[in-house]
Parts: C-alpha cells; structure tokens; sequence
C-alpha cells in the first residue's frame, strides 16, 4: 500500500515539476506579412506597375505617409517570456517604391540588422472628451468665460 502512494507522489511532483518548466518557457508570435524572394523575382523594376505588384504579391497593410509612392510590407516575430517585456527579435520591412507613372522604381528590404529598431504605431487622435459626462462639462465651462465679453458689442 505504502508502494503505491509513493508512485503517486512521484508522479505528482513529475507532473507539478513539467507545469513549472512549461511555464518558464518562452512563446513567440509572428505578425504581418513580408512576400517570399521566389515572388519578388517575379517584380521587375521599370517594368512592373502598382497593379501588377498587387496581382503578384497583394496589397499591403502600410503604404506611404506623405504620399502614395511606396508600398511597406512588414513582418516581426516577438519574443514573450514570463513577466519580462514583450521582446522584437526580428523584423522586416520590404518597400516597393514606385514613380510617378506608377511604375516599380525599387524594391528594398531591411531588418533589425540593418539600423535602429524603428516602432510601427496607428496614431489616432484624441477627442479629450472620452469618459467626461456632459454634465460635468457644463459645469466645467463655468470659469471659461467672462460677463464683459457677452456684453461687448463690438
């Protein structure tokens, strides 16, 4: 009897020791989307337009901030691990410029390697107002204003 509630204690703490060591590992998760360079060589440069890149590769999530000249295709892997902060090991960026005719005019690629780690964000502008009832800004408009200015008539 005394055998048997030995196995199940070691069997137990073999099973509580794996939790632990499972735990303590880390994850990774891919985001995004960078083509393969078996489709890249399917883009010639001066030849291709923006609608032949789209049919070969698709469209991409990001493309020019002050102008519509090139298209960002972006992937990253993140490392996660316990409670540390969430850690990019790795990033690539592939941008397909193009001219003013629409035509491919380059094709780079970068990565981590290849310069400071740069922070992709979608900027959204705020309103102020969020979580602010009306009534507390009725009655927080009370100082913002003087008598004198709805008398002045001109």
């Amino acid at each position: 009897m005394q055998f048997k509630h030995a196995k199940k204690i070691r069997t137990s703490l073999a099973v509580i020791g794996l939790a632990v060591m499972t735990a303590c590992s880390a994850t990774y998760t891919n985001h995004g989307f960078v083509p393969a360079d078996e489709e890249l060589g399917n883009i010639l440069v001066g030849s291709d337009t923006r609608a032949s890149v789209e049919e070969t590769i698709g469209r991409p999530s990001s493309t020019g901030v002050l102008s519509d000249s090139a298209w960002y295709y972006i992937s990253s892997r993140v490392k996660y691990y316990t409670y540390h902060k969430p850690e990019t090991i790795e990033r690539t960026i592939l941008a397909v410029s193009f001219d003013s005719n629409d035509v491919v005019s380059n094709i780079e690629r970068f990565g981590l390697e290849d310069g400071r780690v740069i922070t992709f964000s979608r900027r959204v502008t705020d309103s102020g107002v969020q979580g602010t009832s009306f009534f507390r800004q009725l009655i927080g408009n009370f100082g913002n204003f003087n008598a004198s200015q709805l008398l002045d008539d001109g």
